[in-house]
């Protein structure tokens, strides 16, 4: 249904079709799915998928900015839009997407359903899209969208109502609108849809409200679904001996997919990281591991089926999701898979079959429980017995959330954005109603004793290489690049750009407001930008609660070089 709103500015419409001020370039009907595997090296100027690449590295090939002369960087334009009415949610909002860029045009998406097409050499709006959501719609964690997919002339949108939006790239009008998930049960979508082949691969939101999980792929053209795979097993199906064999909970059991995920063309296979079991902290109700919460999945792309999977937290106590990217890379000819979780343990595993190859520590408090060299897990502190506190680290944010990092292969070292928070805990039962929040505790994250870094790990022996510290935790994903560098915001506000061999601060730029984002970099005449969303505001109570408050903004900043 197309809502009005009597304070909506002149020429704008907010509904299910754009709120329409120009028109773009045709420069996405070329963006084919041959296009989109061959991106980093074909195209190392664009930035046409979520992670820059199929492989999830963060890596660009782009130099023309590096360790010289990035002290020299200064901002080339700025995209400001704000909040505008109600928000949809009982919730704060955040700009937490990854801006695509497609020959010269930047589409990025917003907060409450907002998409634009941007100059990506001036800043100027092309177009902008608003999506009508029910302001009740349930939501856990903000008012967020992490992005939008392009290909064949569509920029595709998961929307906070589980929608599943196709704009025409040229002038945002709404092609096809396909319902993802049930809304009044709690489900929702912030996920950036990733395109492979003629499907558009999406993921739903809402386990904190007992829904569960699942991976969908819809045809790019018609918006009609091809496949769905749950990541809860129903009775009967594999991994359904790791929940209870009477009841219900299995029904609503999490596990969601709100992070995007990688793909191997060779393997035809995605790596889909799955969120925690609900409810979050309450255990007694889900006895057993409760697959595939808390776990890689390697998922068919073709029909949608598991084909092996890992997980990295077995029946989670500590609301360990473990969505954030699965990083592929290659050593010695073997296929691999990187991943830093929540529970504070970096894994690299065998991509082909999902081995464990090595495990290590990755930040320095973990006292919930210890993961042996064999991938084995002894829970040591955990919420057990109704209202009594317990204290761990890391916090229910994790020690690194959702924000991703980065692999550079000229370094051949990852670059991990570092929270070390901790947190407590007192459970609390929880009947389960449809639409409420199931978490099963109280929680109170820690304003105090805090920090973060980037820390960079060597990717063949998993050892800490270097680490740059700061005060408090770092919230916001990394970028690499072929000029050795690596970008990262702060929740104070600040864009740096490190040494990529040695962690050196080499700039800083204050945007006033602090990050949790994604920046990207791409290339337009030959000159070279770095792209960052920044607007704090949405779940700051779960990884710094200290900062609740902060200076909120909305803009996107681009850096350049001056022009000679």
């Amino acid at each position: 249904m197309t809502q009005e709103y009597i304070d909506a500015p002149p020429a704008i419409k907010l509904g299910t079709s754009t709120a329409q001020v120009g028109t773009a370039p045709p420069v996405a009907k070329d963006v084919t799915y041959e296009r989109i595997l061959n991106a980093r090296e074909g195209e190392p100027q664009n930035w046409i998928s979520y992670y820059g690449n199929y492989d999830g590295q963060r890596y660009s090939l782009l130099d023309q900015i590096n360790t010289e002369n990035v002290k020299r960087l200064s901002p080339a334009w700025v995209f400001q839009f704000g909040s505008q009415g109600l928000h949809a949610g009982p919730s704060t909002y955040a700009f937490e997407a990854t801006p695509l860029v497609v020959d010269g045009v930047m589409y990025v998406s917003g907060w409450d359903g907002w998409v634009w097409a941007v100059d990506a050499k001036t800043g100027k709006q092309l177009w902008q899209y608003k999506h009508a959501i029910p302001f009740d719609v349930s939501l856990c964690c903000g008012n967020v969208n992490r992005g939008v997919a392009v290909a064949e002339g569509k920029v595709f949108v998961a929307t906070l109502n589980a929608h599943v939006v196709a704009l025409d790239a040229e002038t945002g009008e709404a092609l096809w609108d396909t319902v993802h998930g049930d809304v009044r049960a709690g489900e929702s979508a912030t996920v950036a849809p990733l395109v492979v082949k003629d499907m558009v691969i999406v993921g739903s939101s809402g386990g904190e409200f007992g829904s569960r999980g699942h991976l969908d792929a819809y045809n790019i053209n018609t918006g009609e679904r091809v496949w769905r795979c749950y990541m809860i097993p129903k009775p009967g199906e594999p991994g359904s001996e790791t929940w209870p064999a009477d009841g219900e909970a299995w029904q609503r059991g999490g596990g969601n997919c709100w992070v995007t995920g990688t793909f191997d063309p060779e393997l035809n296979m995605l790596f889909w990281g799955t969120g925690n079991p609900a409810p979050d902290f309450d255990g007694e109700v889900r006895e057993g591991d409760n697959l595939f919460t808390d776990s890689v999945v390697a998922v068919d792309v073709d029909n949608g089926t598991i084909q092996w999977h890992y997980q990295f937290t077995p029946h989670d106590l500590w609301d360990y999701d473990s969505n954030m990217e699965s990083i592929l890379f290659e050593q010695d000819g073997r296929k691999l898979l990187a991943h830093f979780d929540k529970n504070g343990y970096f894994f690299v595993l065998d991509r082909t079959n999902g081995e464990l190859v090595r495990v290590t520590p990755f930040v320095d408090r973990i006292t919930w429980g210890e993961i042996d060299a064999n991938g084995n897990v002894t829970p040591k502190i955990y919420p057990e017995k109704e209202g009594e506190n317990v204290h761990f680290y890391p916090g229910p944010a994790g020690a690194k959330e959702w924000t991703h990092a980065a692999y550079s292969p000229r370094t051949d070292l990852f670059y991990v954005p570092v929270q070390d928070t901790g947190s407590t805990v007192a459970r609390r039962r929880r009947e389960f109603k449809e639409g409420i929040p199931y978490w099963g505790a109280a929680v109170t994250v820690d304003s105090e004793d805090m920090r973060g870094s980037v820390t960079a790990f060597s990717a063949s022996t998993s050892e800490e290489v270097w680490r740059w510290e700061n005060e408090i935790p770092m919230c916001a994903s990394v970028l690499a690049t072929a000029g050795d560098l690596v970008f990262a915001g702060e929740p104070s506000g600040e864009f740096n750009a490190l040494d990529a061999r040695t962690g050196e601060l080499l700039w800083s730029f204050q945007c006033g407001s602090g990050h949790h984002s994604s920046p990207v970099t791409y290339s337009i005449d030959g000159r070279q930008y770095v792209a960052v969303p920044v607007g704090w505001g949405s779940w700051v109570e779960g990884f710094l609660p200290g900062m609740i408050g902060g200076p909120h903004g909305a803009g996107l900043f681009v850096f350049a070089l001056p022009e000679e």
